[in-house]
């Protein structure tokens, strides 16, 4: 069963950091890409990085560009995404991504306070 699981979200003042956490079983990751998401209250989805690392090709959004950074573990099939100099407008429901498999986590939640 391919599986993605989230986890690392938390609440932080503005100018802190989170690292995320998306562990990946059911498939090798190493193979394919892997996205991460983000769903702020009353918006739509956005993709803000995307991670493939057979190629170490990466993405990013304009809104998080020099302030996160994707990176991954592959002997513990982990993606991650940490994210510094935290604001307001970050705080959102997280989530990772296979679109191979089309298969998302759970999401995890992000809360940055003013």
């Amino acid at each position: 069963e391919v599986q993605l699981v989230e986890s690392g979200g938390g609440s932080v003042q503005t100018g802190g950091s989170l690292r995320l956490s998306c562990v990946v079983s059911g498939f090798s990751f190493g193979d394919y890409a892997i996205g991460w998401y983000r769903q702020a209250p009353g918006k739509e989805r956005e993709e803000i990085s995307c991670f493939v690392t057979s190629t170490g090709s990466i993405w990013y959004d304009d809104s998080v560009k020099g302030r996160f950074t994707i990176d991954s573990d592959n002997a513990k099939n982990t993606v991650y995404l940490q994210m510094n100099s935290l604001k307001p407008e970050d705080t959102a429901v997280y989530y990772c991504h296979s679109d191979y498999y089309n298969v998302w986590g759970q999401g995890t939640q992000v809360t940055v306070s003013s």
